[in-house]
């Protein structure tokens, strides 16, 4: 909130970021960088203070609330903190980059450094044209790793420059100065060694040298362990030229600062202690691995001051090696972990920053947040579609804080004194000091004046906005803004049509909610992000949301020719519309009494100059007369329902339809009084009209039985046909096909065949008071797919395109015999 923060702002001038570079630190840059040189593994001094030029020098930052920064001066909540290092005694590989050094390695000639490249190769010339340095590189060790010997030139001239690599160069004769081509045109590379090159091998933390055997060698060589001081050598020779040959930026990253020389420590901030009591406190596991670095460095140091036999020095190297490769990584394969004491596994920098618990996907991608709420979804049809129905527990514990101004102290006062627990109340009352005062423990919360510039934390109350949203987050539509209705029991409420963009249902759903906190978070929501203004999605131009379910199924019916209202029905259905006039239109049927059909009250929703034409779902294709004989051709004029039944395609979520025209026509605000006029119109009237599915609606006639039953045993005489055929021989067999998959493909076709027939044959003789049915017109349930597997027959039942094949010994279940290839026994 913006009142608690306590920050100047910077007097730097803004600028935009144009791109960001990734570099490797200097080992002169991390000293430079650093404030502090950590010497001595002790912590603290006699006296109990953070010990200086120890892995808690203050001069590195501050946890503690009572000690300054002895670097910035800030406290502990200023102070950023402020990286320190450890010279190491000798270097040692960083775990990061030692798969990079072992490439490098192989590119380069192990004596003296050169690039094992031949300059006037065409195919080496083609990789130099590679203007992406990563794909660059790739190419390069592709080409350089099996070249076996630094290749000396023939004919040098004095400068070291092969005669023909000028004349016919990689780049012909003005190179572009900033490209790849520019930079190889200008560099004469320089002449090799001649020397025989090893191969490299890498295990865990150690790159292992073997000299390359011929033919001609009576005994094989032995691998050997390569130092990181030898390494060193190498890497120090490539040559700023061969450098960004290889792919590597030398202003940015030499290949020698890929090994570990100073080891930059962290500060406090990043690995602060654990005050156990006034004595003990409990270190991170950071400062752990950081104390045997400065352990093991300290004995390596003393074994090269004193000049050990190399063979003791090793050992320390290697030692040192482990406890900063852990320290990096303590989950590398096959290699030791570090551990504490207790035998659990040491949490290295790596496992603080991978995975979904890690820094990034755990706390900078998403985070746990305050002034939220989590419960289980329920429908609701009566409240708008931008309204989310809130538990009155959770309005009264999440909050708003308002700012007390002379128009709305009266209101405040009366919320600060109804305290905590009463609705609507109040929380907290902040002072312009920014002292907190908790209603809770303020036995005088009544008394409390309240001061034009205090903020109150007030309870939620309808139509604060707030920002909604179920998870997995897809798309934009996935969280949006909804005015607040707080009601009883312990669900928030949604409004039916608002589920389609959430993707929500509400078998166990749960969303969460999250109260904005300031009033330029409240605009931008009510401005940019209210359900209303997201009926229609950039994506694809078209409405995310329409009428569903029960209404959808009703809308049908109260448009259909033969329903009609009487004038109570009438007035009890416009009770419903809001901003209804108090008129009613004059009736289609007079005598013997005044009946208003569905059409005529349907208009009366449809905002007035709107002008629609579409097809109910069964609108035969050929139907080209003006007045359709099915009432199948929807037309509006005018905001008046002249003719047509209303389904899916034309309330429903349809580019063109009639909601997307009221959005394009006349806005957000009165495509939302449409959905919720429809909704609550159109429910009630189905609440007094009725509507079932029982297991009547999934039985034919007998007649229809009778066909179905026709159609089955026919393809099943068909299939022993087959099967006939196939075991005489008889079959004819496909082209690319054996006689099996032949024989699978016909009794497929046949039996999927069937049950197409079976299902239009059931289709055909459904009545149009088929409750199925009419929800499958309309578009709010179900396919006729549904409705004939449900009357007919389920039909072949197929596992990747094929029938189920045997599972057990040549049969599908023990219940039929073995190698039963029927219909039955194969899954129809």
């Amino acid at each position: 909130m913006s009142y608690r923060l306590q920050l100047e702002h910077s007097s730097a001038p803004m600028r935009r970021v144009k791109h960001v570079q990734f570099g490797i630190f200097p080992p002169d840059e991390l000293k430079r960088m650093s404030v502090a040189e950590i010497e001595f593994p002790e912590l603290r001094d006699e006296d109990g203070k953070p010990k200086i030029g120890g892995l808690l020098d203050p001069r590195m930052g501050t946890i503690d609330r009572n000690i300054k920064c002895h670097t910035c001066g800030e406290n502990m909540s200023m102070c950023p903190g402020h990286f320190g290092h450890i010279t190491l005694a000798k270097p040692v590989f960083h775990i990061g980059f030692i798969t990079k050094v072992k490439k490098v390695l192989e590119c380069v000639c192990w004596e003296c450094g050169k690039l094992k490249a031949d300059y006037n190769n065409p195919e080496f010339q083609k990789i130099m044209k590679t203007p992406d340095a990563t794909r660059r590189m790739a190419r390069v060790w592709d080409y350089c790793k099996t070249r076996t010997t630094c290749e000396k030139p023939a004919n040098d001239d004095e400068n070291g420059v092969p005669d023909a690599s000028r004349a016919n160069g990689v780049l012909g004769k003005n190179p572009a100065p900033n490209s790849v081509d520019g930079l190889i045109g200008t560099f004469k590379p320089k002449p090799g060694c001649g020397a025989k090159q090893p191969t490299f091998r890498k295990t865990g933390w150690t790159i292992y040298v073997k000299a390359r055997t011929t033919a001609s060698d009576e005994v094989p060589s032995e691998r050997e362990e390569v130092t990181v001081d030898r390494v060193l050598q190498t890497l120090k020779k490539i040559s700023d030229e061969d450098a960004e040959t290889i792919g590597i930026d030398p202003y940015y990253a030499r290949p020698e600062w890929m090994l570990l020389h100073v080891m930059p420590v962290p500060p406090m901030a990043v690995r602060p202690s654990i005050q156990m009591s006034a004595t003990n406190a409990c270190e991170d596991d950071l400062t752990h691995k950081l104390n045997d670095i400065l352990k093991s460095n300290a004995r390596l140091q003393s074994c090269v001051v004193e000049g050990a036999p190399a063979h003791v020095t090793s050992k320390f190297v290697e030692l040192l090696q482990f406890h900063t490769t852990t320290f990096m990584n303590n989950e590398l394969a096959g290699l030791p972990q570090a551990m504490q004491k207790n035998g659990r596994p040491i949490k290295s920098i790596r496992a603080r920053l991978k995975g979904k618990e890690g820094r990034l996907r755990g706390n900078l991608m998403g985070k746990r947040v305050d002034f939220s709420a989590r419960t289980v979804i329920t429908g609701d049809p009566n409240i708008s579609i931008d309204q989310v129905g809130v538990p009155r527990s959770i309005a009264r514990n999440l909050t708003y804080p308002e700012t007390v101004t002379p128009y709305n102290i009266d209101k405040l006062q009366e919320y600060v004194r109804n305290g905590p627990t009463e609705h609507p109340g109040a929380k907290f009352v902040i002072r312009n000091t920014g002292e907190r005062i908790d209603l809770r423990y303020n036995k005088t919360s009544g008394d409390f004046p309240l001061q034009i510039g205090y903020h109150v934390e007030r309870h939620l109350m309808d139509d604060d906005v707030i920002i909604f949203n179920r998870q997995p987050s897809l798309h934009k539509m996935s969280m949006m803004g909804h005015r607040v209705k707080v009601m009883p029991y312990s669900t928030f409420r949604l409004n039916l049509s608002v589920t389609s963009p959430y993707n929500a249902d509400f078998d166990g759903d749960e969303m969460n909610l999250h109260v904005p906190q300031s009033e330029e978070t409240r605009a931008e929501i009510k401005e940019i992000c209210m359900v209303p203004r997201q009926i229609i999605s950039p994506q694809s131009n078209k409405p995310v949301m329409g009428i569903v379910q029960d209404t959808l199924c009703a809308i049908r019916k109260f448009t259909k020719r033969d329903t009609l209202l009487s004038v109570d029905m009438v007035m009890t259905l416009m009770m419903w519309l809001p901003d209804w006039d108090g008129s009613i239109p004059t009736p289609c049927i007079l005598k013997p009494k005044p009946l208003w059909s569905g059409k005529q009250i349907f208009s009366m929703i449809i905002p007035k100059g709107t002008n629609c034409k579409r097809h109910h779902s069964t609108h035969p294709d050929n139907e080209s007369t003006w007045i359709s004989p099915g009432d199948t051709l929807v037309y509006i004029d005018n905001g008046e329902l002249v003719c047509g039944i209303v389904c899916k395609k034309t309330v429903g979520a349809a580019g063109g339809g009639l909601i997307h025209t009221i959005f394009n026509e006349f806005g957000s605000e009165t495509a939302r009084h449409f959905f919720d006029g429809t909704q609550r119109v159109i429910n009630n009237w189905f609440q007094h009209y009725g509507f079932s599915v029982g297991i009547g609606d999934t039985v034919a006639d007998d007649a229809t039985m009778e066909n179905v039953g026709t159609i089955i045993n026919e393809s099943f005489e068909r299939v022993d046909n087959y099967i006939k055929e196939a075991e005489t021989d008889k079959l004819k067999r496909e082209p690319g096909m054996t006689i099996k998959e032949t024989f699978e493909y016909h009794v497929n076709n046949d039996l999927n065949r069937a049950r197409d027939d079976a299902g239009k044959k059931v289709q055909t003789r459904l009545k149009e008071t088929n409750n199925v049915r009419q929800m499958v017109d309309a578009g709010s349930k179900g396919s006729y797919i549904n409705v004939s597997q449900m009357t007919a027959c389920v039909g072949q039942q197929n596992v990747e395109g094929k029938r189920i094949p045997f599972g057990f010994k040549y049969r599908t279940l023990p219940h039929f015999a073995k190698d039963d290839y029927s219909p039955e026994s194969k899954g129809f």
